[in-house]
């Protein structure tokens, strides 16, 4: 890859594949640093700002929330960080990666018996609509 130097915004959104106003999200939030400015005031981004993106970009496609991937990369501009301390961060994502799964599985276990309980008729009443009156909370 070629090295970068001064870019903008529009080409460090094409660089990294995020969009400006996520990239302009991400600075205020402070997920990504400042960049420097030019004498008119236009952002101007290195190299560090597109590796920064990618970090996030491909955190965020595993479903790292923004405050995990902040507090990872508060580890590592720290440079303090230990392996024991991003595995104790990405345990305790996959712990809760696996609850979803299985929260998943049984609304879709609800969702099925409701589909199986309608016959499709064109009838004045409807199981599945039915259901989503009843006041009583659903077994999930």
């Amino acid at each position: 890859m070629k090295p970068t130097k001064g870019l903008s915004i529009g080409a460090l959104s094409q660089r990294s594949g995020v969009n400006i106003e996520t990239i302009r999200y991400y600075e205020r939030i402070g997920v990504m640093p400042s960049p420097a400015r030019s004498a008119g005031g236009y952002r101007i981004y290195g190299p560090e700002h597109v590796r920064r993106l990618h970090f996030v970009r491909r955190g965020r496609e595993l479903g790292f929330s923004l405050d995990e991937l902040r507090g990872l990369l508060h580890l590592v501009d720290g440079h303090s960080f230990t392996c024991a301390q991003v595995h104790a961060l990405t345990t305790q994502h996959l712990k809760d990666i696996r609850q979803k799964i299985a929260d998943l599985r049984r609304l879709e276990r609800v969702m099925s018996e409701m589909a199986a309980q309608c016959t499709g008729d064109q009838v004045p009443q409807c199981p599945i609509i039915d259901a989503l009156f009843e006041m009583r909370p659903v077994a999930v």
